[in-house]
C-alpha cells in the first residue's frame, strides 16, 4: 500500500512537471519553432479545429513559420485564427501558403515573459505540493483504519516530502533554462 501511494505520488508530480515542459516550450523566444502553433484553432465549416489539422505547418528558416493550408478557401481563416491567437504573430499570405514572421523580442516583452514563465513554475509548485498534501492525507486515513503503523507513516511522509523536494528543484531547473533561452539576444 505505501509503494502504491509512493509510486501515485512520483506519477503525479512527474505528469506535473511534464506540463510545465509542455507550457514552457510554447512561450516563444525569437526563434521560430511550429509547436506555437498547436493550440490554435480556427473555425472550419463551423467547428472550432486545430490549425494542425486542416493545414502543413512547416519552418521555413529559423525565423519564419509556414502554414499551408490543405484547401484554398481556408487560407483566410487559417490567417485570421493565427492573427486572433494573442501570440503577437502578424502572418501574411503569398498566394496558398500563410508566412508567419517571428518579431524580434524587445527587452520590456523578454521582462513580460519571463513573469509569465514563473507565474507557470509557481502553477507547477503549487501543484506538486498539492500532490504532497494529497498523499499525506492518504496516509493519515490509512492510520486512522489502523492499515499502517505510526512509523511507517512518518517514514512515508518523509519520503514524500523528499520526492516533493526533488520536483520543485527540477521545476527552478526547468525555469532557470527558459530564462537564460529568453534573455539570449
Amino acid at each position: 500500500m505505501i509503494a502504491d501511494i509512493k509510486n501515485t505520488t512520483e506519477q503525479k508530480m512527474n505528469k506535473s512537471l511534464d506540463s510545465l515542459k509542455a507550457d514552457l516550450s510554447k512561450v516563444r523566444t525569437g526563434r521560430a519553432h511550429t509547436g506555437l502553433l498547436d493550440h490554435v484553432t480556427v473555425d472550419y465549416y463551423g467547428s472550432p479545429t486545430l490549425v494542425t489539422q486542416v493545414a502543413n505547418v512547416t519552418l521555413v528558416d529559423a525565423r519564419t513559420i509556414g502554414v499551408q493550408p490543405w484547401e484554398k478557401n481556408m487560407v483566410g481563416p487559417v490567417e485570421r485564427a493565427i492573427r486572433d491567437a494573442n501570440l503577437g504573430l502578424n502572418p501574411a499570405t503569398n498566394g496558398e501558403m500563410i508566412r508567419v514572421p517571428m518579431p524580434m523580442l524587445t527587452e520590456e516583452r523578454r521582462r513580460d515573459l519571463i513573469k509569465v514563465i514563473k507565474a507557470e513554475g509557481e502553477n507547477a509548485k503549487v501543484a506538486v505540493r498539492n500532490i504532497r498534501r494529497d498523499a499525506n492525507n492518504t496516509l493519515k486515513e490509512a492510520l486512522k483504519k489502523k492499515e499502517i503503523a505510526e512509523d511507517e507513516e512518518r517514514r512515508t511522509q518523509d519520503d514524500i516530502q523528499k520526492l516533493t523536494d526533488r520536483f520543485v528543484v527540477e521545476i527552478d531547473k526547468a525555469l532557470a533554462a527558459k530564462e537564460t533561452d529568453l534573455m539570449a539576444v
